[in-house]
């Protein structure tokens, strides 16, 4: 949910080069529209498609809008192309960069909206506990830092959940940086060794090949790549091979979450087949996209829905379910929830002009300031050695 760095319609390269880093031109405007998208159908699932908002509408949402429920009950899937378009993004913002300026730009990226969502979600979870159990300070300290998940910690908003998978493919993506740089041959054996490497950790069921290699959604994030490589290089069999066995591998992988899903929901009404419609629905609009056909489309407030997705999403949960269950009351319900959604998505907006914006700036100044500092002592003890 996080991967708005810098999307940019590219030039095509010879596969062999590693390329220049993208140029800050005209943004690819749809990518924007689509995370805001998914993250409204998490949202919309969130508070209208769950067993769990039974307790912010004091009523479960099968019965409170039993048709809209039929259609959020299957917003969980945003979660699946958020996936795919981080892939895309990371892929795209990480060209011609060095390991030192991706690991800090996903710093400036996730963590100035991130703080200040997490001591939101707490305090609101403090004095309106309708969903969700504050935690003890500690562990609330650990969530800073997006590791508290492989620490045993929960997190002090379910949906954060997302941030954790979103981390270890960083981290994976980060070898391909480390060993030379992106070229389009090392990505390509990246895409395909990490699908390889996924279905061996499923296969073996060890425990910490499948936290490393996240077999549910490499699928995924595999395919975003694979979609950049071919909007950047053009069509090629190799690439479209390797978006193809994305998609044989995510309909399994989805058929397999809706199953976990309906147990989660106390839902056995799912049907497996919508969930591999709307995969295969992302797939086919991730590859329109690839191929250029939506170039032409340049809204700005396309932008704009781009740059509130983050911080939307940080707080749709917590805080939408508080507001949910102080205005449950009010007729009609739909329209409660469509007010609901946009109080969040202006608080969303004021999170990221009043504090994600200057943080992310000062950060971002700091860093850069650290690194070149780091690089001058380096020189100066080669110097004295």
């Amino acid at each position: 949910m996080t991967a708005t760095v810098e999307q940019r319609h590219l030039p095509k390269q010879p596969s062999s080069a590693t390329g220049p880093p993208p140029r800050r031109g005209s943004r690819i405007a749809v990518i924007d529209g689509l995370r805001l998208l998914a993250a409204l159908a998490v949202a919309f699932f969130h508070l209208g498609g769950t067993y769990i908002a039974r307790d912010a509408w004091e009523g479960r949402p099968s019965t409170v809008f039993p048709a809209f429920y039929s259609v959020a009950s299957y917003g969980w899937l945003g979660v699946e192309l958020f996936f795919m378009i981080s892939g895309f993004v990371i892929c795209m913002s990480s060209w011609g960069r060095s390991p030192g300026q991706f690991f800090r730009s996903r710093v400036v990226r996730l963590f100035p909206a991130f703080w200040p969502a997490v001591l939101i979600s707490t305090t609101v979870v403090a004095f309106w506990p309708v969903v969700g159990t504050r935690l003890p300070w500690d562990q609330v300290i650990v969530n800073l830092t997006m590791l508290n998940l492989p620490l045993g910690i929960p997190n002090v908003d379910g949906s954060y959940w997302t941030l954790w998978a979103e981390m270890r493919f960083y981290l994976l993506f980060a070898v391909v940086l480390l060993w030379r740089g992106l070229t389009m041959k090392r990505t390509v054996l990246f895409g395909y060794g990490w699908l390889v490497l996924g279905v061996l950790a499923k296969g073996s069921k060890d425990p910490l090949l499948t936290l490393v290699f996240q077999p549910k959604y490499a699928p995924f994030f595999v395919a975003g790549i694979a979609f950049f490589l071919i909007h950047r290089f053009g069509s090629d069999l190799q690439l479209w091979g390797l978006a193809g066995l994305s998609w044989a591998l995510a309909m399994h992988n989805a058929v397999g979450r809706l199953k976990a899903m309906s147990s989660d929901i106390k839902d056995p009404t799912l049907d497996p087949r919508v969930a591999m419609v709307v995969v295969t629905l992302f797939f086919v609009v991730m590859a329109v996209i690839a191929v250029g056909w939506t170039a032409r489309i340049q809204w700005r407030w396309l932008t704009w829905a781009g740059a509130l997705t983050y911080p939307f999403y940080l707080i749709h949960q917590t805080v939408g379910f508080s507001l949910v269950h102080g205005l449950h009351e009010l007729r009609p319900r739909l329209l409660v929830l469509a007010g609901v959604i946009g109080i969040l998505l202006v608080l969303a907006w004021l999170l990221h002009r009043l504090v994600e914006k200057p943080l992310a700036r000062i950060l971002k100044t700091k860093l850069e300031k650290a690194s070149l500092g780091m690089r001058e002592k380096d020189a100066r003890e080669q110097t004295t050695a």
